[in-house]
């Protein structure tokens, strides 16, 4: 399946008391699926990995993948600070069904570009799916280099790269590498419509959780090169792109989620929205509707 389009990280929906919410993410699955989304990633950062049993990622894949798999790419987000416990994930990802592993650089440990490069060629040959890389160095401390994408694009199983800087050399160096089995993925809300239109070929999205239709005419707009039409949208997304970036995702996103009938907060570490955001979560969950409305596809 091709790795393109609007891609959402996927929010893990709670209960008032911390337990999995089922029935929230049925429904959370079912509003991506209706508004077009042309992927997900199951148990990202954005869906809290870090905090599930190994039972309950299981049990969200392998829902995820029985409600839309076949319909889209279901990736599952993978990388962990090891590389053999990558590969053993990996695996267990391709057990319950993922049609991709979303593989963050290994976070806390701050290999060198050597080691990362070993790293992902470990996991692409060992781990049974089809491999998208993950930068992100706000978040894991390091930095997977264009460099160093250029010496793993060869290779058959690794298929794309979400990349989370979104400064313009990086994005010129990375335009370079993409081909028809390598693909490149903003994963920056706030500057994937200048990626887009430039030659990405979408977004890993954490505002279309609450947004799909939305990010999905975003996407849509940028990919068929109406710049001013795209970037007319962007400004009217900004203030989202902007709310979701106040605290550390996915805090604002799931506040807005909860303003809109799905989970109830967040595990520990994680606690849910500052008083001082609650006005403006409200003020955007209120026009959701109107926007979703807009872009109904």
């Amino acid at each position: 399946m091709s790795i393109s389009g609007l891609i959402t990280a996927l929010a893990t929906p709670f209960q008032a008391d911390g337990a999995l919410d089922s029935d929230a993410w049925q429904r959370l699955l079912a509003l991506q699926l209706k508004a077009g989304v042309q992927g997900v990633v199951v148990a990202g950062s954005t869906g809290e990995a870090s905090t599930l049993t190994d039972e309950e990622y299981d049990g969200l894949l392998r829902s995820a993948v029985s409600v839309l798999g076949g319909r889209m790419p279901v990736l599952a987000g993978t990388g962990l600070s090891g590389t053999a416990r990558t590969i053993a994930l990996t695996r267990r990802a391709a057990a319950n069904g993922a049609t991709h592993a979303l593989v963050v650089a290994p976070p806390y440990v701050r290999p060198t570009q050597e080691g990362l490069r070993l790293h992902y060629l470990a996991v692409a040959e060992q781990g049974g799916l089809p491999v998208v890389l993950y930068n992100v160095p706000g978040r894991t401390g390091c930095d997977l280099l264009p460099e160093t994408v250029a010496e793993l694009v060869s290779h058959p199983n690794i298929v794309g790269i979400k990349e989370a800087v979104g400064d313009t050399a990086r994005l010129k160096a990375l335009l370079a590498l993409r081909s028809d089995s390598f693909s490149l993925l903003s994963g920056d809300d706030g500057t994937a419509a200048r990626s887009i239109l430039a030659g990405a070929d979408g977004l890993i999205s954490v505002g279309s959780n609450a947004l799909p239709g939305a990010y999905r005419t975003l996407c849509d707009m940028a990919r068929a090169g109406e710049h001013e039409a795209a970037e007319a949208w962007d400004a009217r997304l900004q203030p989202y792109h902007d709310f979701c970036g106040v605290e550390s995702n996915p805090i604002p996103v799931k506040a807005l989620l909860q303003r809109l009938g799905i989970g109830h907060g967040l595990r520990l570490p994680l606690l849910p929205l500052s008083a001082q955001h609650h006005a403006a979560a409200d003020h955007l969950a209120a026009d959701v509707g109107a926007l979703e409305e807009l872009s109904s596809h």
